[in-house]
């Protein structure tokens, strides 16, 4: 496939003025506000698949307007004192799964929470967790337009106070270090950890891979896949709605939660990514206030480092710890 986007040296400098609307701590203050004013009432249920290695369990915590979100803690049978945790996000349409998809942190010696998202896990990966303002069950995405007509009832006002919660819920966990919190997730799941660390102002580690939900306007512009395809297609009906779809975008994009963040992060970008195009990548990368590095993966589209990145994840972690 080709190089679409910028060349790589414009890529690197690459740092466009971000269009942040005035109210923007208020509106997630508030929002964090209100979700906080439901007992967190996080439970952490043992179950038996099998493993021998990590002891599982089944989680349950209140999400947005106290709404229960599924997930999974992995923790490593062989453990003493409390554990660093990694809390880690979901990309679009996945959902929660087994808890034999998530084996690699407990495995290094990390405790691991896994966060289901709320109404997706219907397209490569099954969910269990509904979006309960509409009580939709599992589906197949449409997400990106959900709510979009204003920032108080677009979907991902939901899914970010989720991620929120789902560190508050690890923190909760008695063996669990509160202040060795990391958090990660791949495409839809860096856009969380971006947002996430913009969001919590004492998080220790933030890890986003190929990140989605930065700098929208340019992702529509230049992305070749779903799902930033999903608001184009609306914007091309809703012609009289552009504006208004943007004004609510800002409120979620990346790089406004970049400029806020403050957790030491490791981030990674495809060069040849058509779904996450490495321009918003960068956009999100250079704005982030944090001390921060970068993976380069010249030759990749979406899939990103995989196995190459997960090691340098934990080789980056491990040497936290040290």
């Amino acid at each position: 496939m080709p190089i679409f986007d910028l060349p790589f040296e414009q890529l690197v400098t690459y740092r466009p003025e971000r269009q942040e609307p005035a109210d923007f701590d208020r509106f997630w203050q508030q929002t964090l506000d209100e979700a906080r004013a439901y007992p967190l009432e996080a439970r952490f249920e043992p179950q038996d698949f099998g493993l021998v290695t990590v002891d599982t369990f089944d989680v349950t915590f209140n999400g947005y307007g106290g709404q229960p979100v599924r997930g999974w803690l992995l923790l490593p049978r062989s453990r003493a004192g409390r554990l660093p945790c990694v809390v880690e996000y979901i990309g679009y349409g996945g959902g929660r799964g087994y808890p034999i998809d998530w084996l690699a942190w407990s495995s290094a010696g990390c405790a691991h929470l896994v966060m289901d998202t709320r109404g997706q896990g219907s397209t490569w990966r099954k969910g269990d967790t509904p979006d309960h303002p509409g009580h939709a069950s599992p589906h197949h995405p449409g997400f990106m337009t959900l709510g979009i007509e204003a920032p108080q009832t677009y979907y991902y006002r939901r899914l970010i106070s989720d991620a929120v919660r789902a560190v508050e819920a690890a923190r909760s966990h008695p063996e669990i270090d509160p202040a060795r919190v990391a958090i990660t997730g791949i495409s839809q799941g860096g856009g969380l950890a971006i947002a996430a660390a913009g969001l919590i102002p004492d998080l220790w580690l933030s890890m986003p891979d190929v990140p989605f939900l930065c700098h929208y306007r340019r992702a529509v512009e230049v992305a070749l896949t779903d799902p930033y395809l999903e608001i184009v297609r609306y914007c091309k009906v809703h012609r009289d709605r552009v504006e208004q779809v943007f004004h609510t975008l800002s409120y979620f994009d990346g790089m406004n939660f970049a400029a806020r963040a403050r957790a030491k992060a490791l981030f990674s970008v495809a060069l040849m990514d058509e779904t996450c195009p490495p321009s918003t990548v960068y956009a999100a990368y250079n704005h982030y206030a944090g001390p921060k590095d970068l993976r380069v993966y010249h030759f990749n589209d979406h899939e990103g480092g995989e196995s190459v990145q997960a090691l340098e994840k934990i080789r980056f972690l491990k040497n936290e710890l040290s």
